[in-house]
């Protein structure tokens, strides 16, 4: 029998994308259009609840108006048998959460561009007065063709929205991507975007998120009060420019952000066209923002009013900030000549005070030694004695994490006052490489960590695609440095979540078809007669109802075909016994009335009747 499966006679559904906290996605066929397209279905508890519905459509209205080549199309909206639907753009690719959890921290070029796009669609979205609210990897699609498109708006809420879908004080998003308003339960506004923007360049760059935990409260807390590890200190191969473009976004208070996501955008744009990023201050009403600066020697820096528009692509954008016309310049010779001068007499200067063996100067300080004191107490007595501090950080197996190794230049010596004296603060043990086990069997893994000198901390969680006893993850990362006798965390999976069936006796395929496809359960339809239950509704189900099953297991469903439709035998030159037992045999109730019109063999051999007839 075909399953009847277009949503308002239009949209043919094909098969099931993903599934939300609040809907399903399928892949579907616009009968009328012809296209391929996504269709995003209401999950059916929510359908009768007014606030679900009403927030539904706002997320189509909203996004609807959002027409960018970073964006996510939105076609249409629709409601057919209390089953609410928006038809979406179809995009081919992945989702950059997909790809960080296969590939891990992507390079720092790559990661910035796929900020700087999202940083475009933000920054239209955000002149339309729509805020995302939920911006994270899973929410970010990389199509074939390399396009960046952002996509789910589902909790967004126009800033005029006169009814308040979600009131002051409620926590929406995702937790690790929370700006800290939102986790405090404030309003958020479009820094709080800029914000989860950070998150995820920072997710990119380093392979894990700047906050994990073990429950979203605790993941929460840290976006209020706890400060993210530099990037650096996670991969080294990150740009120091591209790591403070992501800690400004990261910033507590969100007037030390970005204030928009175009100033994000075009720091973005800068590391990536090779020039120093601005990376914006905090925000001084009562002062004009300070002169543009640039350097002679590199690629002019731009001012904020020359950002390409957020609807250029990026590589258009670099084309159009590197473009303008110079003419040449004899700066740099002249710079170049009076360097060299500079540094011959300097080179003469210090070659006249050694072979004269001189005194030192009477600035001199002698550096104390600052071994085994904590990073901030060095740093202060250093400061104390007038000289300039710059850290630096080094593996060690004698000195605690946080405390000073030593200095350069070493302790006892003099350097003049105001002079860089480098600390050497302690990084711990020298790190080891942590085995990469995630998809490994358990055991196995355990057997790997534990005999690569680390703890092994075991948890389980259902995943519904990762086999039962198999590793689905792992902090830190495989690949990653970490010191010995650390503890790494492993996540094992308990299998997909059981499934408890339905009783579908009595419902329309149709209603079937969507509930199991909803439940990720594959409906195997078949037909059978049933006295009582009309045709294209269902009998029953093997299995029965109440039985535990996992998502991806069939459902055979059997839908009524009515009656089973008999011949009335020949009853002509039978007596009315002969009749009556013969019928009854065949689920027939033969009644005998008298007439006065002779019975022909004509008039009872044509008779069909189905069971229960009378005859």
């Amino acid at each position: 029998m075909e399953q009847r499966r277009a949503l308002a006679n239009r949209y043919e559904l094909q098969s099931h994308i993903a599934r939300g906290g609040m809907a399903d996605v399928f892949e579907a066929r616009d009968l009328q259009l012809n296209r391929r397209v996504a269709v995003k279905i209401l999950h059916q508890q929510f359908s009768t609840d007014e606030t679900f519905v009403a927030r539904f459509r706002k997320e189509a209205q909203a996004a609807a108006n959002l027409s960018h080549p970073n964006i996510v199309a939105i076609y249409d909206w629709g409601e057919d048998e209390q089953t609410y639907f928006i038809v979406m753009e179809l995009v081919q690719g992945r989702s950059l959460r997909d790809v960080l959890k296969s590939e891990g921290a992507l390079l720092p070029r790559r990661a910035a561009e796929i900020a700087a796009e999202v940083g475009s669609a933000l920054e239209v979205a955000h002149r339309n007065r729509v805020i995302h609210r939920d911006n994270k990897p899973g929410n970010i699609l990389l199509a074939s063709d390399g396009t960046v498109k952002v996509t789910d708006f589902g909790i967004a809420r126009a800033w005029d929205d006169s009814q308040e879908l979600t009131k002051t004080g409620s926590v929406i998003g995702t937790a690790t991507y929370f700006s800290p308003e939102q986790a405090k339960g404030e309003v958020a506004d479009v820094r709080s975007d800029i914000y989860s923007l950070g998150v995820v360049l920072y997710e990119m760059l380093a392979g894990k998120p700047p906050y994990t935990g073990e429950t979203s409260v605790s993941v929460a807390y840290q976006h209020v009060s706890a400060v993210p590890p530099p990037i650096s200190q996670i991969n080294s191969d990150v740009p120091i420019e591209l790591e403070r473009i992501a800690m400004r976004a990261l910033e507590k208070d969100p007037d030390r952000r970005y204030q928009t996501a175009n100033d994000m955008r075009r720091d973005l744009l800068l590391f990536l066209q090779g020039a120093t990023p601005l990376v914006a201050p905090e925000p001084e009403p009562a002062t004009p923002p300070p002169p543009v600066p640039t350097d002679a020697s590199s690629t002019r820096i731009i001012a904020p009013g020359e950002v390409p528009p957020p609807t250029v692509s990026p590589d258009e954008a670099y084309r159009q900030m590197t473009a303008e016309e110079r003419g040449p310049s004899q700066i740099p010779f002249i710079a170049t000549a009076i360097g060299l001068v500079i540094a011959l007499l300097i080179g003469i200067f210090v070659l006249f005070q050694n072979i004269s063996g001189g005194p030192a100067a009477s600035g001199d300080v002698e550096i104390p030694d600052l071994a085994g004191q904590l990073e901030a107490d060095a740093r202060l007595e250093l400061q104390t004695l007038g000289f300039r501090v710059t850290p630096r950080s080094e593996a060690s197996d004698t000195f605690e994490v946080g405390t000073v190794i030593g200095t350069d230049p070493a302790a006892f010596e003099t350097a003049e006052e105001g002079a860089f004296v480098v600390l050497i603060v302690s990084a711990g043990q020298t790190p080891k490489r942590v085995p990469l086990v995630e998809g490994s069997a358990a055991d196995r893994a355990i057997e790997q960590l534990e005999g690569q000198g680390f703890e092994v901390d075991l948890r389980t969680e259902r995943d519904n695609d990762v086999e039962e006893g198999t590793v689905i993850r792992q902090d830190p990362l495989g690949s990653s440095d970490a010191a010995e006798g650390s503890t790494v965390i492993i996540w094992v999976s308990e299998g997909p979540e059981s499934i408890i069936l339905e009783n579908y006796t009595g419902r329309s395929e149709r209603d079937v078809t969507f509930s199991l496809g909803q439940l990720q359960l594959v409906p195997e339809f078949l037909t059978e007669n049933h006295d009582e239950i009309a045709v294209g509704f269902v009998i029953r189900t093997e299995p029965a109802p109440g039985e535990l099953l996992a998502p991806g297991d069939t459902v055979k469903v059997y839908v009524s075909d009515g009656p089973e439709l008999v011949i009335v035998p020949n009853f002509f030159s039978k007596t009315a016994a002969e009749a009556q037992s013969e019928g009854a045999d065949l689920g027939l109730e033969v009644r005998i009335a008298p007439t006065r019109q002779p019975v022909t063999e004509e008039n009872l051999n044509d008779r069909v009747s189905d069971r229960k007839s009378v005859v």
